[in-house]
């Protein structure tokens, strides 16, 4: 094993109950240690037989802590990241804390969410057995700028033998490492499709192949859809994993394959979840796994609650939506999402960028590039700006037509949860990024105290 890497072993392993105590999360620094210490310590470590990968642009978490709770309920033990901790050093402290103490792999299964620009350092010391490809999309611009740049890093970087998993809806993921093995999910036309883009994003509309103009069949959102070439043979993929027969009452899905169709339960009813419980359904059944048996698992699967969350005071409802901040698509989704709710709400936008650091500022074009257009709606009665971004919201929002008088501007976060105007039966949907999460659970609290003190 080399005495170098025994010992970024052990002084990796002994920081984390440091850390703990200090109350830090543990997540990143033994892993960074341990590379300082070991450089080749990502490619020494022990690793489980079986490693299924997730990336993407959005949706990484959520479905690598989805595969984790269907591992788990089928009754395995599984590796995982489950906090997101997604580059080589985090993937590091991970691959360390199912270790024993000379490096080899306490674990059968790992499941390990990966960051997609990572891969130039993660996939030389690490083989997926497979990889879960969510999506790609435009994403930060200081860090990854198009999707088709992405797209390449993966392409270049996906081991050969490693069998894919892919969305076959979206055009920009579903062509990377096209020699690869791979296996297509997809969900068939629904009745709320539409054929020319609603959204300022549109990353797809010339045929990779020759150039030519796409034709969309349908589309669902952005470039998500089914499109063929104007001028050569160019078409989107033949699913393997059909979804159809969405029932939003029941929570259910039908998902067809080559073994069957069966009806799996939905664990959220937003479009981009359901995308997530197709992508959890296809691995599974790659697995081997029954469709009965994993109908029954698939009850278990959650989203984690830092994606959505729901409490409740009164007649006061409080729902907490991750939005990525920096990331126009997932702000637009999530605003889509919101709006197509029954009943009047209000938006609290805390996708304030927190820990950017001092010296440098993130570039604010991404919020021209989000559809705040659509919460310029009758049923949304406030929005409210706060952080440090507050002035870029404000403005940006008057420029999507919203009224001005619904608009309630005020910097100071936990000032701003104390005073906007809350009445009785309101929905307050706290748009927030992951770098707030403590942020978010103050204003919570104190918009559902409100709630109770002023016997809403």
């Amino acid at each position: 094993m080399g005495l170098r890497f025994i010992c970024a072993l052990w002084m990796a392993k002994l920081s984390i109950p440091a850390l703990k105590i200090t109350g830090h999360n543990a997540t990143d620094f033994p892993g960074s240690l341990a590379i300082k210490i070991c450089p080749d310590f990502l490619e020494r470590i022990g690793k489980p037989a079986t490693i299924v990968a997730v990336t993407g642009t959005n949706g990484k978490t959520t479905c690598a802590n989805m595969i984790c709770d269907a591992y788990e309920a089928a009754g395995k033990k599984v590796l995982c990241n489950r906090y997101g901790s997604n580059i080589n050093t985090g993937l590091s402290t991970c691959l360390l804390q199912g270790a024993t103490l000379t490096g080899k792999a306490k674990y059968d299964t790992a499941v390990l969410e990966i960051d997609e620009r990572s891969a130039t350092r993660v996939f030389p010391s690490i083989t997926p057995k497979y990889m879960c490809v969510t999506n790609l999309f435009r994403d930060s611009i200081m860090r990854n700028g198009h999707p088709e740049y992405i797209a390449g890093i993966l392409d270049k970087n996906i081991p050969a033998e490693t069998k894919l998993i892919l969305n076959g809806d979206d055009l920009i993921s579903g062509r990377i490492a096209i020699d690869n093995p791979r296996a297509y999910y997809g969900i068939e036309k629904q009745p709320s499709d539409v054929v020319e883009c609603e959204n300022l994003l549109n990353d797809m509309r010339i045929c990779p192949i020759c150039g030519s103009k796409l034709v969309y069949d349908y589309r669902r959102y952005h470039h998500i859809g089914k499109a063929h070439c104007s001028s050569c043979d160019f078409k989107s993929p033949e699913y393997d994993y059909s979804g159809h027969d969405i029932d939003l009452e029941k929570n259910t899905i039908r998902i067809r394959d080559n073994g069957g169709d069966y009806e799996y339960p939905l664990s959220n009813d937003s479009m981009f979840n359901i995308y997530n419980t197709c992508l959890v359904v296809a691995l599974f059944r790659e697995l081997g796994y029954s469709g009965e048996e994993l109908a029954k698992i698939m009850e278990k699967v959650k989203i984690p609650d830092t994606r959505f969350n729901v409490q409740k005071s009164g007649s006061v409802s409080v729902v907490t939506q991750l939005a990525k901040d920096k990331n126009a698509l997932a702000v637009s989704r999530a605003t889509d999402y919101v709006r197509h709710l029954p009943g009047h709400k209000k938006m609290f936008l805390l996708i304030s960028c927190y820990k950017d650091e001092h010296h440098w500022s993130e570039n604010t074009c991404w919020l021209y590039d989000c559809d705040f257009e659509m919460m310029n709606d009758p049923l949304m009665d406030q929005l409210i700006c706060t952080g440090p971004r507050a002035p870029d919201f404000y403005m940006r929002l008057l420029y999507a037509g919203v009224p001005e008088e619904k608009i309630f501007f005020e910097l100071d976060e936990r000032k701003a949860a104390r005073e906007f105007d809350l009445q009785k039966d309101d929905t307050v949907y706290i748009f927030c990024g992951i770098d707030a999460f403590d942020l978010v659970d103050d204003c919570r609290k104190i918009i559902l105290k409100r709630a109770e003190e002023e016997g809403l």
